[in-house]
């Protein structure tokens, strides 16, 4: 079991403000699964890995994907109080469902570093 956050990598935002988006789309996911994935994924120790896109665009293929996968997702839109725009679409929170699934969407991305 695992949760995956994409991010988008062509925003430049600062460390804590991919923090703090990476945290919305995890809590807003995890709000979206089912109770048994949910229970198994904390049992499990509520695995997460942050992976990054390089455009909108991709996220948005990922977004597409994921919606056809039925897998539990948050799509984050920032509310521009601080650094970006208001209506910012910054990342995508997959999960937590089962490795197998979230991997076969995800297993490309390279992690967000």
């Amino acid at each position: 079991m695992k949760q995956v956050i994409v991010m988008r990598a062509d925003l430049k935002m600062s460390r804590g403000k991919i923090a703090a988006q990476a945290c919305h789309a995890s809590l807003g996911a995890y709000k979206r699964a089912d109770k048994n994935s949910i229970m198994k994924w904390e049992l499990e120790g509520g695995k997460k890995v942050v992976v990054k896109v390089n455009t909108l665009r991709e996220l948005f293929e990922i977004h597409e994907l994921v919606k056809s996968a039925e897998l539990p997702n948050y799509l984050v839109t920032d509310a521009g109080h601080t650094e970006i725009p208001k209506s910012t679409v910054t990342c995508l929170g997959i999960g937590p469902d089962e490795d197998e699934k979230v991997d076969k969407i995800t297993q490309d991305l390279k992690l967000l570093k």
